[in-house]
């Protein structure tokens, strides 16, 4: 069974997506903050993550992702955040992530992207 980690601050939010994720058979995981992302990431090896750009914290979402990225099992990461400007998105790429997603999207969105990451390049 895949796992995804969901990295997202806001409580509602991370509900939303574990609801739409939970219509699949996927293991969830979840983190509020990038550096319980980064220890539960370590503990779990999820296939995939989604994460929140923007987070509370030391450690925001595009540096979550290049340290995930560094990993020699690095799994597969989408980003999702209010953010959709060229240059948001560019930063999200240089950071290693392999999906966007802005925010607000539809779970039917979320579920294109999702099923999309586990398709070969």
């Amino acid at each position: 069974m895949k796992k995804i980690l969901i990295v997202e601050d806001h409580a509602d939010i991370r509900r939303l997506i574990r609801m739409t994720l939970e219509f699949e058979s996927y293991d969830i995981f979840e983190a509020a903050d990038g550096e319980s992302g980064l220890r539960i990431a370590q503990e779990v090896q999820p296939d995939l993550v989604l994460l929140d750009v923007m987070m509370p914290g030391c450690i925001d979402g595009l540096e979550v992702c290049r340290q995930l990225k560094a990993q020699p099992t690095a799994p597969r990461v989408l980003l999702l955040t209010a953010r959709g400007r060229s240059e948001d998105l560019e930063a999200g790429l240089r950071a290693g992530s392999d999906a966007y997603l802005v925010k607000p999207f539809s779970p039917l969105q979320l579920m294109e992207v999702v099923e999309q990451q586990w398709e070969p390049a």
